[in-house]
């Protein structure tokens, strides 16, 4: 593997960080800045559709600037964000710096992935860029337990000054080992919009952002779920987080296998059907610890392993514009984190029962399977995207 690319996925590790690891922390910095934890989780809510929408937008307004440069910039302002956060005296000062981190975030994930495919050989890109994706689901899932442990240790607001400091090991390590790369033709955001066109892979982006509304509208509140149901101290909610983690990586290799076995659509299927299942009997589990252990587990790895089916769905769906159906796929499931830490915050207040999160998000995921089913049964011959014409 060009060493290169692990430099490359390193960055994408520390930038994917900041994203879900206030999740394990809500009740401490909500606590600590005076707001309600409903309102703490909304710091997820505003990072992920930021990074949303910020990513296809901020690639094609730089698409004249060298990207080596451009990389080294938004590393930059990255650690700025982070040291912000840092020094926040506010919730609202620290709403700020989240904006900041998830633009900045956004475009070195892009720029992560599109220097990627440029520096490897094509026989090895498909590896070099699941290298990439691995590193950022992996910050996805195991932020959480490293932010607890953290701060645990050192204070809530030490967890943000680390990753600061591990963003200036990346400018250098980006500074010293990757050589300019000279711009190339971005797609402009109207033939990202164009790409749209097509119901079926429509229905796919659909049912993607609803799998992780219903996944994040329980994993963004899971703390004061443990809390609450199970009565454990942060000792045994970190090694759940982490439990959970390992579960969730290893899930994108169980999604790819199955996709290898039985075929997309049908893994498409079964995950998403499975995902609503074990989201409404999570809350019935907690009778027994052990017993919850092995739901959480499962929940956990069925969390990521939608990602592989979809990925190959995409691609045999509209193979001439899958670049961009990819890169909307990834819009469409930090759209879906958002939407689900939102949904999660409503259900909360409402209801002031955390296990509610859990029904409401069972629900949710429904509404995904039926969207699943919706892209599966329409005929691609009928809606192919503008974009191959």
């Amino acid at each position: 593997m060009n060493f290169k690319v692990f430099i490359l996925a390193a960055s994408a590790v520390i930038v994917g960080l900041v994203e879900l690891i206030v999740g394990g922390i809500l009740p401490i910095i909500a606590d600590d800045l005076d707001v309600t934890i409903g309102t703490a989780g909304q710091l997820i809510t505003v990072f992920a559709l930021v990074y949303a929408i910020s990513g296809p937008v901020l690639l094609s307004l730089t698409a004249k600037i060298e990207r080596k440069r451009l990389y080294l910039l938004a590393l930059a302002v990255f650690f700025l964000g982070n040291v912000m956060t840092y020094f926040s005296p506010t919730f609202t000062f620290i709403m700020i710096a989240r904006v900041i981190t998830a633009m900045s975030a956004s475009l070195v994930i892009v720029l992560s992935l599109t220097i990627t495919a440029k520096i490897v050989v094509p026989t090895h890109r498909a590896k070099a860029l699941g290298f990439i994706y691995m590193g950022i689901s992996s910050s996805l899932v195991l932020g959480v337990p490293i932010g607890i442990m953290i701060t645990n240790a050192f204070g809530w607001r030490t967890v943000f000054l680390g990753i600061a400091v591990l963003s200036i090991g990346s400018i250098i390590l980006i500074y010293t080992f990757l050589e300019r790369i000279p711009t190339e033709h971005v797609l402009p955001l109207s033939a990202q919009i164009k790409a749209l066109g097509n119901l079926k892979i429509v229905g796919a982006h659909v049912a993607m952002m609803l799998m992780l509304a219903g996944h994040y509208s329980v994993y963004a509140y899971f703390t004061p779920f443990l809390e609450t149901t199970l009565h454990l101290d942060q000792n045994w909610i970190s090694i759940s987080y982490f439990l959970f983690g390992l579960a969730a990586v290893s899930g994108g290799a169980f999604g790819g296998t199955l996709a290898d076995r039985i075929g997309s659509p049908k893994s498409i299927l079964l995950v998403i059907g499975s995902f609503a299942i074990m989201l409404f009997v999570l809350p019935y589990a907690t009778f027994s610890f052990p017993v919850f252990l092995v739901v959480m587990m499962v929940w956990g790895a069925l969390s990521w392993a939608l990602a592989p089916p979809m990925q190959t769905y995409l691609i045999q769906t509209d193979p001439a514009s899958s670049d961009i159906h990819q890169s909307l796929n990834n819009s469409a499931l930090q759209l879906g984190i958002a939407l689900g830490s939102g949904i999660g915050g409503v259900a909360l207040g409402h209801t002031g029962s955390v296990t509610s999160t859990a029904h409401v998000g069972s629900g949710v995921v429904i509404v995904a399977f039926l969207f699943a089913v919706f892209s599966l049964k329409m005929p691609a011959n009928i809606t192919q995207s503008e974009t191959q014409k």
